[in-house]
């Protein structure tokens, strides 16, 4: 079992010594969603618990889909149930590396562009698959896809 994936179950149970609601019910979700990959059909040829690329790839579809409910409960003038969505991102942040600056996002484009020697939109797939290989969870997909369209335009 990942680091990552071991520490959940343990943060679960210091969040219910805690009362840690908010906590507590973003871990959860977590653990749920996790469990749900490791049983789903498309990962039955792999055999284990996930590794920390997976947990990190869930914790940022956790947080994303998080974000899209702030924006709703926004739209909607929920203030409460936005400020729940704003604690649980800040809860689920804490599991992700630490995120490549612009500098470094910007650094890593431009190899994997020399690397691939990309030369125009057309090329764009090729760089931003090695780019997201490469950035390993420390940047987000629309970041590093911004930074490769600006580099190959």
């Amino acid at each position: 079992m990942s680091d990552l994936a071991a520490r959940i179950p343990e943060d679960i149970k210091t969040a219910m010594k805690a009362k840690d609601a908010v906590t507590l019910n973003a871990l959860r979700a977590l653990k749920t969603a996790m469990m749900n990959v490791s049983t789903s059909a498309e990962r039955s040829h792999q055999t284990g618990p996930l590794d920390d690329a997976e947990v990190t790839s869930l914790i940022r579809k956790q947080i994303k889909q998080r974000q899209d409910s702030y924006e709703q409960f926004t739209k909607a003038g929920r203030e409460e149930l936005a400020a729940t969505e704003t604690a649980e991102i800040a809860v689920l942040e804490k599991y992700l590396p630490a995120a490549m600056t612009a500098e470094e996002i910007a650094a890593l484009v431009d190899a994997v562009v020399t690397e691939t020697g990309a030369a125009s939109k057309a090329d764009m797939g090729k760089v931003m698959k090695l780019a997201q290989e490469r950035a390993a969870g420390r940047a987000d997909g629309k970041t590093l896809s911004q930074e490769v369209a600006k580099r190959l335009s």
